[in-house]
């Protein structure tokens, strides 16, 4: 599979890379990174990532802006993103070929040419193990730009490789990674440092959540309480993990308004929640999922049912 992935990679002239709406430094890892690893080893290619920007993710990347005509004849990459529905840019559709490189369980098996593994700590993972490939079928070489990239995102969906989807590998990868010539510094503050608002956003948080007998524990954040903390829904994704410091929890959720609908953030630390993410217009992994609620009443069903996932947990 890797190999007929670099197949089509030598083949294009034109390359455009795509990842998952609202995106998380495994998204920018794996989508960026995989571009930068291409640069590097064809620079006669034109290559290209596109989606929405995440403010909060400029210390490590900017996507780009492009024209219509340039997906004609075009190679298109999606990775980290489990369904056509959570694609960023639907003009993935006007390319030539369609290659998904994934880690969420392949409930949607969209494109040409798939590699979908669930195992992976990380799509970034995934792409380095490309690498691998491509080093060994085709004498590629990493650069620091892609390593710092890739680095990022393994860190990101690891939580630091505190999560236990961070295996043996996961660790010999970082270390491969971090033998390039990046800033390591810069990377973790840039993911985790926080102004002092979001600082004080945490403090309402932790005041605030709601926790079951059977660690089952939900947190609202509507407007109003962003517009207190001068807090914007995206930057909110940088305290989702703050419940999993406490003592006998065992899965959270968090809901953020945002405009007219509600983003549903779900963590935790046993319990499967992606199927309760999945019947809330969302998925994702066992222990970290996302979904979309439209009421505040509907936020009621999702902690309500999450309560139950966590009661009948052994």
């Amino acid at each position: 599979m890797k190999r007929q992935i670099i197949d089509k990679i030598k083949q294009y002239d034109t390359i455009i890379l795509h990842r998952h709406v609202r995106p998380d430094p495994d998204a920018y890892g794996s989508q960026i990174g995989l571009a930068e690893l291409i640069r590097a080893n064809y620079p006669e290619k034109e290559v290209y990532t596109v989606g929405e920007h995440d403010p909060s993710l400029s210390f490590l990347a900017i996507p780009q802006h492009i024209e219509d005509t340039q997906f004609n004849n075009a190679l298109i990459i999606v990775t980290d993103t489990a369904n056509t529905e959570r694609i960023d840019d639907d003009r993935y559709q006007k390319g030539d070929f369609i290659i998904k490189i994934d880690h969420h369980p392949n409930d949607d098996a969209y494109g040409d040419l798939l590699w979908v593994d669930t195992n992976a700590s990380s799509c970034s993972e995934m792409v380095y193990e490309l690498y691998e490939e491509g080093r060994e079928y085709a004498n590629w070489q990493m650069s620091d730009a892609a390593a710092r990239l890739l680095f990022a995102g393994i860190v990101g969906d690891t939580g630091r490789f505190l999560f236990p989807s961070a295996s043996p590998k996961t660790f010999e990868t970082a270390g491969q990674l971090i033998q390039y010539n990046f800033d390591r510094n810069q990377v973790f503050d840039g993911m985790y440092e926080m102004d002092r608002k979001l600082l004080n956003l945490q403090g309402y948080i932790y005041q605030h959540f709601e926790m079951d007998e059977n660690g089952a524990a939900s947190i609202k954040l509507p407007t109003s309480v962003l517009q207190q903390y001068d807090a914007t829904p995206s930057e909110t994704s940088l305290l989702v993990g703050s419940l999993g410091n406490v003592k006998n929890i065992r899965a959270w959720v968090m809901f953020i308004e945002d405009n007219d609908t509600i983003r549903v953030r779900i963590r935790s630390k046993g319990p499967v929640i992606n199927g309760l993410a999945k019947k809330y217009n969302g998925g994702g992994h066992p222990l970290a999922s996302g979904a979309t609620a439209y009421t505040w009443e509907e936020a009621d069903q999702v902690i309500d049912d999450l309560k139950a996932i966590c009661k009948e947990y052994k």
